[in-house]
């Protein structure tokens, strides 16, 4: 049974379903316009269907809102979404907005927004969840409800607000997810959010986004912030964006970013693109033959570390810092979870494993990882000393076309969209570096 009643930030990531009962997506933000007199019509919700597309799904064709899940009609039209004039999001542009209570009690911001149904299929903006300003450094503002027409926003509707609500709305999303919602954003906004994010989650989120996306957001931050992100990314994808960008400003980056960072970046770029080299990344998991497999564990367990990265240690002579000591082999985890913890690594290597060298063209690096059902490979220099591993991620992003992010088939409207066809997503390809 459908509520009356819902507030906006609940129903962010609920999922949709047609009639049949087969889920078809997920919501991603609610879609108003605004009024002369009344408070703001509720035109249609923002979902994301399978291949991370967003789409417009009238509220019309809305038949249930409630228990954390939406029911469709199973009607809509797949081609993905673009904001019009006049239309607002709830999440993106109204939570964090400032708002003047005509009572005279002051300001406050909006932390939710309460949506009413007036008729069937007829969504109206109801109560605004507001925060008042804090009375103390350390202490939170008091809450307090208050309709549409008992507040009037104290700047021009859809200019720029704080961001700090919407990105504690959006903190829980995964980066592939967070660079989506960023990329849907009008071009302002998401400046302002991309300016209010960590710089670690910002480079996650630039880590996923598409090539040319990437290049207009690091561009428009200033150089000493640019260069903080660049020092959070993964050094292959820092180098992947850098050979993006002219040369005179990925040398100014470069010189900003931490001298340990900025050299595994230019490391990097002195591969060709389409070689080990130019695909490694160059912080596997690196031990020495005496570690014992409890330690090897106690590595991968780590969760800021990529699940690919994590599915084999490294075993080399000292130093363990590419370039390594001469490169003994590796120990892939499940064959750790078949040894005592005391176990040394150096007696369990994978002899089998031949490692590649920074000059093996990328066609060849697929080949070995296919043939031999790897998610890593190892690549050593001509002293046989460990400089980088090329993971299965960093093959899908060479192998997949350039475009990947951002192709969309259009199609026209369909009857039953139970079953769209997702498509395929994974990072930009790097081109030389200062090319452009």
């Amino acid at each position: 049974m459908s509520a009356t009643r819902v507030f906006v930030a609940r129903l962010a990531g609920c999922s949709v379903f047609d009639p049949a009962g087969d889920r078809v997506g997920k919501v991603r933000d609610v879609i108003v316009v605004y009024r002369k007199s009344d408070a703001p019509s509720v035109v249609g919700l923002l979902v994301e269907i399978p291949g991370k597309r967003r789409v417009f799904v009238s509220i019309g064709r809305v038949t249930s809102i409630g228990s954390g899940q939406i029911i469709t009609t199973g009607l809509f039209n797949l081609r993905r979404f673009e904001q019009r004039g006049g239309e607002v999001r709830v999440i993106a542009e109204l939570l964090g907005r400032r708002m003047v209570l005509r009572d005279g009690s002051g300001e406050a911001t909006i932390e939710d927004v309460a949506i009413e149904e007036s008729a069937p299929a007829e969504w109206s903006v109801g109560d605004l969840f507001l925060r008042r300003p804090p009375t103390t450094p350390f202490g939170k503002g008091a809450t307090v409800f208050a309709t549409w027409d008992q507040v009037r926003e104290k700047n021009a509707p859809g200019e720029s607000q704080s961001a700090e609500q919407l990105i504690a709305t959006y903190s829980d999303l995964r980066p592939a997810d967070l660079a989506n919602t960023l990329l849907d954003l009008p071009e302002d906004r998401r400046l302002e959010v991309a300016e209010e994010l960590p710089d670690e989650r910002l480079a996650d989120a630039l880590e996923e986004m598409p090539e040319q996306e990437q290049v207009e957001l690091i561009s428009r931050l200033d150089d000493e912030r640019a260069a903080e992100v660049l020092d959070q990314m993964e050094p292959d994808d820092a180098a992947d964006l850098i050979a993006q960008l002219s040369a005179e400003k990925g040398e100014a980056l470069l010189q900003l970013m931490q001298p340990d960072e900025a050299e595994d970046v230019r490391f990097l770029l002195s591969y060709d693109p389409e070689t080990a080299g130019g695909l490694m990344t160059t912080e596997p998991i690196i031990v020495s033959a005496d570690a014992t497999v409890a330690e090897g564990l106690a590595l991968i367990r780590r969760h800021e570390l990529a699940p690919a990265l994590g599915a084999a240690i490294c075993v080399t002579l000292p130093p363990y810092e590419p370039p390594t000591g001469r490169f003994l082999g590796m120990v892939h985890f499940q064959r750790m979870l078949r040894y005592p913890p005391h176990e040394r690594l150096g007696t369990i290597l994978d002899q089998g494993l031949e490692p590649v060298t920074p000059e093996t063209s990328a066609a060849e690096v697929s080949r070995r990882l296919a043939s031999y059902d790897l998610v890593s490979l190892p690549v050593v220099d001509d002293k046989h000393r460990l400089v980088g591993v090329v993971t299965i991620d960093d093959v899908l992003d060479y192998l997949l076309p350039d475009d990947w992010r951002s192709s969309d088939d259009d199609r026209p409207p369909v009857t039953e969209p139970s079953t769209p066809t997702a498509t395929i997503a994974t990072r930009a390809r790097r081109t030389p570096y200062g090319s452009r």
